[in-house]
Order: C-alpha cells, then structure tokens, then sequence
C-alpha cells in the first residue's frame, strides 16, 4: 500500500509550497494538489512542515577513543538521530594502526550491518599514511566511499606532515574523491600541552588554552592553500572560530574548491563552560575546544552567507559518570589531567531543533536555508543527491513532518541518545519533528519507536560531487 502525505507544506532548499506527497516503494512518487487517497494509507499533514530527512555528515558511534568507546551504537545512535529528524549520517572508519583501509571499513560494517535502523555512509579517516596505503586510496570507490578524512593534528599518532597531504590531495583529486581535514597545528599544540601540564596545569579549562584558535586558523590557512595549489576539493570539518572562517573566506575568494562546515555546539557552547566547578567542564571537551562569545555571530553569519556550507555535530558521547551501573568508562578518566579526558560531545538528536529554533526563528536564516545547510547541502557534497537532501520525485522517502509551533525542552532526562548529560539541558525550543519517515516508513511517530535495528541501509556514494 501507497502512503500519501495530504495538506503538508513542503520545504526543499528552493521552495515552500503547499502539496501532498504520494509514496510509493520507498520513494516520492508525485508531488501535487488534491491527489486521490485511493485506498492509500493517508497522514494529515496539516499545519505541518514537510521536510526533507535531516543528513549529519560529521558522527562517531562506537568509536574506541582515550581508553574507552563513544557509548552510542549504531542502533543506540541512529535511534536518536530519527528522533531528532535525521534520517542519514556519515561515520568515520577509523584506519587500524598498520592495517589497511579494508580493514578498517570491515570492522565498522561489523559494527554497524545487524544494528543500523537509518541509512549511512561512511568517510575513511586515515591514520597510518604510508606508500601502500596512498595506493590503496583509488580502491575505496569500490567500498562506496568518496572521502578521505587526514589530521593536521594529534602529533606523534595521527598527524599528517605536508607532504603527505599535498600527496593525499592530489591523488583524492585525480579519482574525484574529496579531502577533509582535521585543522590544528600539531607541533604547537604538543609545545603548549607539554608547557601547561609541565607547570600542573591540568584542570579542563586548559585543554581550550592548549588549543588556541590561531592554531586552527593556521592549519586551516595551510590546508586551503594546499587545496588551492593541488586544485582539490577540501572541506574543513568542525570550524569553531572568526580566524579560521576568515581563512575559508579567503580561499573561496580566490576561487579555490574549498569548503567548510561547523558543528551545533560551537554556537551556544564557550571556554568559560569549561572552567564550571565539580570537572562540570570535561563534558563539553572536544577539539577543536569551544571557543569565545565573539564567535558564535561569525559561524552564525557564515552559515547565512554561504561562506559555510552545512551543519554538522561531531556527534561523540561519552558518559560523564562511566564506569558505574554497568556503564564503559567515560570523561571520568580525564580527572588526573585534561589530556586524559575522552574528547567529544553527544548532539545527533538535538541538531535539527537547536539550528530550527535559534536560526530560523530567530532570524539568521530562512527555512529554506535551514534544509540547505543540514540535509540539501551535505547530500551534494557527500555524494548522496538527489536520492537523499530534497524532497521530489524519484527520491528516497526521507520526510520528517516538522510542528513549527512545538515547543520541547531539551533534556538528558528525555532525550534518546545513550548518555547521562545533554548538551543543551534546559533550553527550550520551537519546532519538532513529530513524525519521521525513512524510505516511506514511519520509524518514529510522537514518542514512539516504530524502526527496527538490521533496516538501516549502507550508501554506496558517488565521486566528482560538486564543490559549493
């Protein structure tokens, strides 16, 4: 049996209009005024907002992290995400130290294939870049994966010299593939690091002081310029700060293919979180760290002006108090030093409402530009559209019916993902997804759960995907 979406307005990247949705075999069937319900299952979309499912290119689920592992699953995780509005993400392979990039795809096709209730992608982020495995990079077209993760950071473990990504950009170039980095100088991090916890030095507020945001802004620099030489697309993820938007800035304006993205937390989440009494500030370490007020109007702006080209989450939870009542050890390891602390935040439920609410109801974007930067955008990019991203014929039936009116308050005490603290606890806002639909079927409905774990299916992306 057909679905059809009647009385709904639907909102794509380009338009606002009214239509009902026809359905059928998981896929937009007709789009149009006053289609006959013959015999079709029919939901009232009145008064709602139809839009299409929410993609977060930038998760972790069940990523083995500081002596410990990010304690969403693929299910866990994925379940969050529908409830939040998100249909899709795109989740980091994690490279074997020594091993090859097959491996690291089959460990995370291990962990997510029986567990997976949303559809997803995967990014391969290299960690061990040696001759055999730049060779090896052509091959992940075949695994479906079109983007190459490389660190500028995390000095002595991941970290990348130049050479090697100039090398890495232009071999991802010559097979249409996209470059993303990681944009911190790792040299100096590891001087002030070293400085801070030699001077004791070690409460959560220095882990923002070891990473300042020039040190950002100078990789980011570096990166864009590389980019602009080897004429390879790049995407700078989680940009947090003025310095390093300017340095995009300046390279988009020189007309090199370069992108970039930030992550929700980075708007409404400041180095003084960090300093909050009883190691209150290890759940909000990340890196890059959070940054200062001053920020915030800047990612908030080049969100609006196109100079960032989507929101992301970085989405990496850690239980604030692990290892109790069963739970894996989390920020609680990091009580010793700053160093020690597990880096990451969870977010993948709250992104869709947190960027409705304080972007379009309080006047930073359109609607418009809300489903450009969180679902239209990264489909483009990523290799997914227009299967996924938009709301039109031929597409996946990705469609979250949308109450602009709504209000929740966000809480660890309601919300889905598996962690005992949320990031935005107590904030209220308005819009929320009432109903999600994946591939046409309805997985969350209200409060309930209607998905099931083993549905989720892998996206095999394509290559030569446009820079915006």
């Amino acid at each position: 049996m057909a679905t059809l979406i009647k009385n709904g307005t639907v909102v794509t990247a380009g338009d606002t209009f009214k239509a009902d949705v026809l359905v059928d075999g998981g896929k937009i069937a007709m789009l149009g005024q006053n289609i006959p319900a013959d015999g079709h299952e029919v939901i009232d979309a009145e008064g709602l907002l139809l839009l299409p499912g929410g993609i977060d290119v930038h998760t972790h689920l069940e990523l083995p992290f500081g002596g410990t592992v990010s304690s969403d699953d693929f299910f866990t995780g994925q379940r969050a995400a529908a409830f939040g509005g998100t249909t899709t993400h795109i989740d980091f392979v994690i490279q074997p130290m020594g091993g090859t990039l097959k491996q690291g795809v089959d460990d995370w096709h291990a962990k997510a294939d029986h567990k997976a209730c949303i559809d997803y992608g995967f990014h391969m982020a290299i960690t061990d870049l040696r001759d055999d495995v730049m060779a090896e990079i052509p091959s992940m077209l075949d695994e479906g994966i079109t983007s190459l993760k490389l660190f500028m950071a995390y000095k002595g473990l991941f970290q990348v010299d130049d050479t090697t990504l100039y090398r890495a950009m232009t071999t991802a170039a010559e097979h249409g593939m996209l470059i993303m980095v990681h944009a911190e100088n790792g040299d100096v991090i590891a001087e002030r690091r070293a400085k801070l916890l030699a001077e004791g030095k070690t409460e959560p507020k220095y882990h923002a002081v070891a990473q300042p945001a020039l040190v950002e802004a100078e990789a980011t620099g570096r990166a864009v310029t590389l980019a602009g030489i080897a004429g390879a697309p790049l995407y700078v993820v989680h940009m947090t700060c003025e310095e390093s938007v300017e340095q995009l800035a300046w390279g988009r304006a020189k007309g090199f293919p370069v992108m970039g993205e930030t992550c929700t937390q980075y708007l409404f989440v400041f180095e003084k979180d960090l300093a909050r009494p009883n190691y209150e500030g290890a759940k909000f370490i990340c890196s890059p760290p959070v940054r200062q007020p001053k920020d915030a109007p800047v990612l908030w702006d080049a969100l609006a002006n196109h100079t960032l080209q989507a929101v992301s989450t970085d989405h990496c939870p850690f239980w604030f108090e692990g290892g109790v009542n069963g739970r894996i050890p989390g920020k609680e390891l990091g009580k010793p030093s700053f160093d020690k602390i597990p880096n990451g935040m969870p977010g993948i439920e709250d992104r869709m409402a947190v960027m409705w609410h304080h972007g379009v109801n309080g006047g930073h974007y359109s609607a418009n530009r809300f489903v450009e930067i969180t679902a239209t955008n990264p489909a483009k990019i990523f290799g997914l559209y227009p299967r996924k991203g938009t709301i039109s014929v031929g597409a996946d039936a990705d469609i979250v019916l949308w109450d602009p009116n709504k209000e929740h308050t966000i809480s660890a005490e309601t919300h889905h993902m598996n962690t005992d603290y949320n990031v935005y606890e107590g904030m209220t806002v308005r819009g929320w997804p009432v109903r999600t639909l994946l591939r046409g079927n309805s997985i969350v409905v209200g409060n309930d759960w209607h998905g099931e774990a083993g549905s989720g299916q892998f996206l095999r992306r394509s290559p030569n995907a446009p820079v915006l």
